[in-house]
């Protein structure tokens, strides 16, 4: 790894601009399978500075009103092509999005998530392509906004990954503090369980019937949930059934789900699961069905990886000190490594994604912003 001499920072006016366009971004609510407008205000933006931007032709095979958009810087002679990329969508709003700045800290005014995750992202993703568009780039750039990531990855898994000259690439989707480089993440499978019993009048003839539901709770009873390991999750995220108190349950659906940074103890846990199902089922005289998905599969990087000591060089350079960490959640990192690119998700120091409290302070903001900039500069020096 070559030293550099300098660091690029961001001046004052992107640090305004910055903050200016992640209310503007938040404030356009871009719900998954909605992000239409979201999609054009990021493109006008680029065009703005310069660059050509591509839409993909991904919409309907995501379900969503819009494909990912692709943007590039091309490569000098004989440097690297990285890919940088973030996601348009957010989780479903319980309120409208009203960016409130008080004492450095972005928060929605109203009992509603943000949308910094992940927007926070895209907005410096905006801020490097100016930069990069304007004075240059050391290496050449690929700017990647996906669709539907809150719904298991669906517009990066219809990414067409051929249509990329990046050689690896990041993702700044993490909600902790900067610094953190996320060396692992898990396979993900969803699992539904449908229990059918026999309706009967629950007064008059209850032994005429089979419960559903009092299969599906002896099926939970009998299931691990929770922390299983370091590594390992499983939850039972809903539960429907039944048509009136005064009906024997004919009908019961469970969403289920396990998580593990070990392909193989994931597949252990929903086999579990799904015996526990069937068992359930036996023993009250009900059938159940039992739908199995993995959704994204499990990687772990090493220290050593090319993408991982470029991060790891770009924030030293700013006096952060990496911290390598696994995690619990996916990201497009997921879908784009099984499709043959090297990736590294980072921290973006958002805080409580999902939550109607979350939010981003300024300073992280900004320091996402000089990370993403060092970034590029040190992918001109890492050594393959």
């Amino acid at each position: 790894m070559t030293v550099a001499t300098s660091v690029p920072r961001a001046s004052v006016e992107e640090r305004e601009r910055l903050a200016f366009d992640f209310v503007r971004l938040c404030e356009i609510e871009s719900p998954s399978l909605h992000e239409r407008e979201v999609a054009e205000a990021v493109a006008s933006a680029m065009r703005e500075a310069g660059l050509e931007v591509e839409e993909d032709g991904t919409a309907d095979a995501v379900g969503s009103q819009c494909g990912n958009l692709i943007a590039r810087i091309p490569a000098p002679d004989g440097a690297h092509t990285v890919l940088l990329c973030a996601h348009l969508d957010t989780v479903p709003l319980a309120a409208p999005v009203n960016v409130q700045r008080d004492g450095g800290v972005f928060r929605n005014a109203n009992e509603a998530i943000l949308g910094a995750d992940n927007k926070a992202a895209v907005a410096v993703l905006l801020g490097v392509a100016r930069r990069l568009a304007e004075q240059g780039s050391p290496v050449g750039v690929e700017l990647l906004f996906t669709t539907a990531e809150e719904l298991a990855l669906r517009g990066a898994k219809e990414f067409d990954r051929s249509v990329l000259s990046s050689e690896f690439g990041f993702v700044f989707d993490h909600a902790s503090p900067i610094g953190e480089i996320i060396v692992a993440a898990p396979t993900y499978y969803r699992i539904e369980a449908r229990f059918r019993g026999v309706a009967a009048h629950a007064g008059i003839r209850p032994e005429a019937g089979r419960n559903a539901i009092v299969a599906a709770a002896k099926a939970l009873s009998r299931m691990r949930i929770g922390r299983l390991d370091e590594g390992t999750t499983a939850n039972a995220g809903t539960i429907k059934g039944g048509t009136a108190a005064n009906v024997v349950a004919e009908h019961a659906l469970l969403g289920l789900e396990a998580r593990s940074l070990d392909d193989a103890e994931a597949g252990r846990v929903v086999s579990e699961m799904v015996d526990a199902c069937t068992e359930a089922a036996t023993d009250t005289g009900c059938d159940v069905e039992t739908t199995v998905a993995q959704l994204f599969r499990a990687y772990r990087l090493p220290r050593t990886a090319l993408q991982v000591r470029a991060a790891a060089a770009a924030l030293e350079s700013l006096g952060i000190e990496p911290a390598y960490v696994p995690t619990g959640g996916g990201s497009d990192a997921n879908a784009l490594i099984a499709a043959g690119l090297p990736m590294l998700n980072l921290a973006n120091g958002t805080e409580r994604n999902h939550q109607p409290n979350e939010s981003v302070t300024v300073e992280a903001l900004e320091t996402m912003l000089d990370v993403a900039l060092a970034l590029v500069d040190r992918c001109a020096e890492v050594e393959a």
